[in-house]
């Protein structure tokens, strides 16, 4: 038990200062002397006992009537071990700009509000805690890692621009603050892993935005059972993470947003589940501009409100069956190979693709036209050796191009898609050169051309007389030494000239803009 004349001058002040809920604040107010880095070195006029701050806490100071006890105290160096481990704690703990020599123990302790900000501490464990407010480390540097599986209620975490050089471990923690943030991470700096695994369960957003995880971040069977403002889940907008695992039975009732986050390694939503927002306000994934190296979009159902992937970037993205919802933006999406866990028509010896169709279908879920997506799945295609698909692709792009131009470019576009498929099928000419060249032997041979010159020229050849109306350039000799008396083949004589000017000038502007293209 600690006597009052045991206390050093700055734990008196803190003493006294504790039953009214004052600040002590020991810092000098110059910046170079109030680095926490260098609190090792701050002198006694600086040093607080551990144990004294334990004590207070305990009920060793009797609360001001009137007044709301809590320990508040600035730019202190707290020496010994601060062990609140199992204790009952029913003041609110504020620590400002404070240095710890040990860590902190907070193992199945029942506190109220803790705040520890812009602090440095070795440690801090707080295994099975309950508090009863928001836990706010800020700002702090926790160079032993920070662990917190702990079930709550209306519990916040707040972890922003703080720096952990061990790691988060969050496994089967509960926050329930519905409406709100539940964990606010933003700018967080560390170098081990963020492990939220189990039964961890977040009624409100979990924010990392900006966040440097280079040792990952780990949610597999966590369940962000309601989204905070706006909507949002989980929020790692411009983080930079080595690997993210949202996986093994991860639920997100709300909005995922990845906007500019940066994956180094795998991104993995293999076996999650994907609702969006409750309301149907927002997409399930929001990750325009993101990057990643695998992308591992293979969920246990199909994600119930749409996904944005404009601007994406990956090396390898992974499919199934339920990986897309009616509405995908894949505007600037890129990828440099895709492989679907379905088995399919053969991609090459080890692997599967699905057919072109499908994967223009995929593509028309993006709404509005964009010729991107199409140049991207085509260019995969030629990449594995399947021009065939390739060019199918780009002909689905320009009759999906069609629908946005004007009456008279749709007429032409139409034109061209039946004569020659916009220059990707030139064998459709050789198709319609056929039919109509059999159309035109039949009914000429059925009927009696008269001479131009009687007695001179070759004669008359049905099969011939229809090519030479069909082929505008040159001249088999044939039409012009015949003409006709009936109007019935003279009237074919005429379609047949008009429909080989039509059917050269599509070969020509189709074969001529595939040419550009490639």
């Amino acid at each position: 038990m600690l006597s009052y004349d045991e206390l050093t001058s700055p734990e008196r002040e803190l003493w006294d200062a504790f039953p009214e809920g004052r600040r002590v604040d020991l810092r000098a107010g110059v910046p170079e002397d109030d680095r926490v880095a260098d609190g090792g070195r701050w002198g006694p006029g600086r040093t607080v006992r551990a144990a004294v701050i334990a004590a207070l806490l305990l009920g060793a100071n009797t609360p001001q009537p009137g007044a709301v006890a809590c320990l508040r105290l600035a730019g202190a160096r707290i020496s010994g071990r601060l062990n609140l481990a199992g204790a009952q704690i029913a003041h609110a703990l504020w620590l400002e700009d404070c240095s710890f020599e040990e860590s902190v123990d907070l193992l199945g302790a029942s506190t109220q509000t803790i705040v520890i900000t812009g602090s440095r501490t070795p440690g801090i464990e707080a295994d099975a805690a309950r508090i009863e407010g928001n836990l706010d480390l800020r700002r702090s540097v926790m160079e032993g890692g920070f662990s917190s599986p702990f079930n709550h209620e209306n519990t916040a975490l707040s972890l922003s621009d703080a720096h952990v050089t061990g790691g988060v471990l969050l496994n089967d923690a509960e926050f329930n603050v519905p409406g709100g943030w539940a964990v606010s991470a933003g700018g967080l700096a560390m170098e081990g892993g963020v492990f939220c695994k189990g039964g961890f369960t977040a009624r409100g957003e979990v924010r990392f935005v900006g966040a440097q995880l280079p040792g990952g971040l780990f949610m597999q069977g966590a369940h962000l059972a309601g989204p905070g403002p706006h909507g949002v889940a989980l929020s790692l907008d411009n983080a930079v993470v080595s690997t993210l695992h949202l996986s093994k039975g991860f639920t997100a009732n709300g909005t995922l947003r990845l906007r500019g986050a940066q994956i180094s390694d795998n991104l993995t939503f293999d076996g999650a589940v994907l609702n969006g927002p409750p309301d149907g306000g927002g997409p399930a994934l929001f990750a325009p501009l993101m990057q990643a190296v695998e992308f591992r979009l293979t969920p246990a159902l199909t994600p119930s409100a749409p996904l944005d992937l404009r601007g994406a970037q990956v090396s390898y993205l992974h499919e199934n069956q339920w990986s897309w919802p009616d509405v995908v933006e894949l505007d600037g999406f890129g990828y440099g190979s895709i492989k679907s866990a379905e088995a399919g028509e053969r991609q090459d010896g080890a692997g599967h693709r699905e057919s072109a169709a499908h994967r223009v279908a995929w593509l028309r879920r993006s709404p509005g036209y964009s010729p991107q997506p199409y140049e991207q799945l085509a260019s995969w295609y030629r990449t594995i050796g399947h021009d065939d698909d390739a060019r199918r692709v780009l002909l689905a792009k320009q009759r999906h191009r069609r629908r946005a131009l004007t009456l008279p470019a749709r007429a032409w576009g139409h034109l061209l898609d039946a004569t020659v498929g916009y220059g990707y099928r030139p064998w459709l000419a050789g198709v319609w050169l056929l039919t109509l060249t059999l159309l035109g032997t039949l009914i000429f041979g059925a009927h009696t051309p008269s001479p131009v010159k009687p007695g001179e020229g070759a004669p008359f050849q049905p099969v011939v007389y229809t090519l030479d109306l069909l082929i505008p350039i040159g001249g088999l000799g044939q039409r012009t030494a015949w003409y006709w008396t009936d109007a019935g083949p003279q009237g074919l004589a005429y379609l047949l000239v008009a429909l080989g000017w039509v059917l050269t000038t599509a070969l020509i502007a189709g074969v001529t803009r595939t040419l550009q293209r490639n």
